[in-house]
């Protein structure tokens, strides 16, 4: 699939569980043909906010294989493969690749802190065991460790890396990848509130966590950023950012499970050692959300 195919607005997704904490198969194909309703391009799977560290291997292969058969042609699925084992990203990046799903995912590995050469030999292991095309994932507040634009520039030449997830906030760095990587390869914002400067600075688009619930309106923003339009972009950006900060108000994705289901979608609680918001916390979520129209409600009904 080319990046074009892949499209400029995913939405990480968040894993639904039921009562007893087991995930719901069922509705994460739901909430999967929902998020696409209300305006996602693709979907990530099994990523940060799909509370990866807490999935076992097993689960990650069976949310990959039904959010797919769920969205069939429709949308891209783009498959969280990565994590701190070179060698468990490359094995699981293989049994993903037999899913069906688009594309996949690796973050840059936590815990062990490698250099920005083993980063390199490490992502470029990942692309080597599969045809898929990788979007590599930076974010150093998770992974206590930052990916060189150096070392992405040097990954951007490897034909089946095709893009960046930032989630750095370092827009110098950014714009420092942008132009050393060409064209061929794309940048994502990892955040929701820098997918307006990001993109003006040549980015393509955003991993996005809000767009769950205001995923059309974040596409609006990006197609008035694609146009030109960047006086009425801005303000879309402006309007949009109490929703993307109250998102992030504690560990994602403690809000945005909580707001979803508000919005009428219910993906239960989060798994230990994450739990639901406070009540503090569930108050200031709710008072922000009163400002908004939520797109994933209006899809919620579509959908009976």
């Amino acid at each position: 699939m080319a990046t074009g195919q892949i499209g400029r607005l995913l939405t990480a997704m968040v894993t639904p569980f039921d009562e007893e904490g087991k995930v719901s198969f069922p509705l994460a194909r739901r909430l999967a043909i929902a998020l696409v309703d209300s305006g996602s391009d693709g979907l990530v799977v099994a990523g940060t906010t799909g509370e990866s560290p807490t999935l076992a291997r097993e689960e990650k292969l069976r949310l990959f294989a039904e959010v797919k058969e769920a969205v069939g042609s429709s949308a891209a699925v783009v498959a969280s493969t990565g994590n701190y084992s070179t060698q468990e990203s490359v094995e699981l990046t293989r049994e993903a690749a037999r899913t069906g799903v688009d594309a996949v995912m690796a973050v840059v590995p936590y815990y062990n802190k490698p250099t920005q050469e083993g980063l390199y030999r490490h992502f470029r292991a990942i692309a080597e065991s599969t045809a898929l095309p990788l979007i590599l994932y930076n974010v150093p507040t998770r992974t206590s460790l930052n990916m060189a634009a150096e070392t992405v520039v040097r990954l951007s030449g490897i034909d089946n890396i095709i893009g960046l997830k930032e989630a750095g906030g370092d827009l110098e760095q950014a714009a420092r990848i942008v132009a050393g990587a060409g064209p061929r390869f794309k940048l994502w914002s990892g955040n929701d509130s820098d997918t307006f400067p990001l993109m003006c600075l040549g980015g393509y688009g955003v991993v996005s966590v809000a767009s769950h619930l205001v995923g059309r309106q974040i596409r609006h923003m990006m197609e008035l950023t694609v146009q030109g339009k960047l006086e009425l972009a801005s303000q879309e950006h402006r309007r949009l950012l109490p929703l993307f900060r109250v998102l992030f108000v504690v560990s994602n994705p403690i809000p945005v499970k909580y707001a979803v289901s508000r919005a009428g979608f219910q993906v239960g609680e989060p798994r230990l050692p994450l739990l639901p918001p406070d009540q503090r916390t569930a108050a200031q979520i709710d008072e922000t959300l009163k400002g908004y129209v939520i797109d994933l409600s209006t899809a919620v009904a579509r959908a009976g």
